[in-house]
């Protein structure tokens, strides 16, 4: 195991001790961090490895949302409710993959921004299922309190992350990873050579879909209250894209540590600029993309750079 990879490790180990330092606001802070994170590593797989940019992430996480929310709704229990979500969202998107990825750059950009509002259509239609426009409210998971509901969605968050990030990093170093690897750099060439394109790259979507869509019905679970608008947002897809830019395209740690920065600067610019925050915090986010285009890991790059050599 590389040393970005423990370090991406202990990064998460930390995020776990968060509740020991604050009330209510850091579990909710920590509950959203840990979202944040699962959606920029599972695009990371698509968008990194792969490179192909994907911003279907909105349209499988009001999946898992709403699959969720309906499970639960008829008495499924919260585990199995996510589970399911997380097992259909990947044999959807795998599906959804061996056609959408046959289509390249600008063109698949478009086609998995459409799934957004196909997902978005069904829920709004299927009313007797989904409540349609008006929305889903879903069962309370117990009666314990606030701070012990808070926790316990803070923990079952924490642990998607690890198992979002123990399964990344297990791409990376995999048959699967070297395939995606040789993909980005000339896909025709990989073709060629005997490798499998499609396969690869409709298991990689699949991959990056379930867990976003776990994600989805932990917050489900976790809101109480669902609509289309809320869920099928498309800011779920741009997010991830900025929070990997932000942090270093493909790599685990950079995009975990983007999805940490971004999350700081929102809150300090909602807290802060309240009525421009839209504004402020994309102004914040251009200027650090241009300073630092290739990401805050790149900065690690630089100062081994400056490092006196020896003689």
């Amino acid at each position: 195991m590389t040393r970005s990879n423990l370090i991406l490790l202990v990064v998460i180990a930390c995020i776990a001790a968060l509740p020991m330092f604050g009330g209510a606001y850091a579990l909710r802070l920590g509950t959203i961090a840990c979202m944040y994170a699962i959606l920029a590593l599972s695009w990371n797989i698509v968008g990194g490895f792969a490179g192909y940019p994907s911003f279907a992430t909105a349209a499988f996480f009001g999946l898992g949302a709403y699959t969720t929310g309906v499970l639960m709704s008829r008495g499924v229990p919260i585990g199995v409710a996510v589970a399911a979500a997380w097992l259909a969202s990947f044999v959807v998107a795998a599906l959804l993959g061996a056609a959408l990825l046959r289509l390249r750059g600008h063109y698949f950009a478009i086609a998995s921004l459409s799934l957004i509002e196909v997902f978005r259509e069904l829920v709004n239609n299927a009313t007797d299922l989904t409540g349609g426009g008006m929305g889903l409210n879903i069962p309370l998971t117990s009666a314990a309190g606030v701070m012990s509901d808070a926790t316990f969605f803070f923990y079952a968050m924490w642990a998607l992350l690890l198992g979002t990030a123990l399964m990344v990093l297990v791409v990376s170093g995999s048959k699967l990873g070297f395939g995606l690897a040789c993909i980005r750099q000339n896909e025709t060439a990989a073709n060629m050579i005997g490798l499998n394109a499609t396969l690869y790259k409709s298991v990689a979507f699949g991959l990056s879909a379930c867990f976003v869509s776990a994600a989805g019905g932990i917050y489900a679970a976790w809101v109480h209250y669902i609509d289309p608008s809320d869920v099928f947002d498309i800011l779920y897809s741009v997010k991830p894209i900025v929070m990997a830019l932000i942090g270093g395209l493909g790599s685990p740690l950079g995009v975990v540590i983007g999805a940490l920065v971004y999350l700081g600067l929102e809150e300090v610019v909602w807290r802060n600029y309240i009525q421009i925050h839209s504004g402020v915090l994309g102004v914040l986010i251009v200027a650090l993309l241009l300073f630092l285009p290739h990401g805050l890991m790149s900065l690690r790059d630089r100062l081994l750079s400056w490092r006196p050599k020896r003689v």
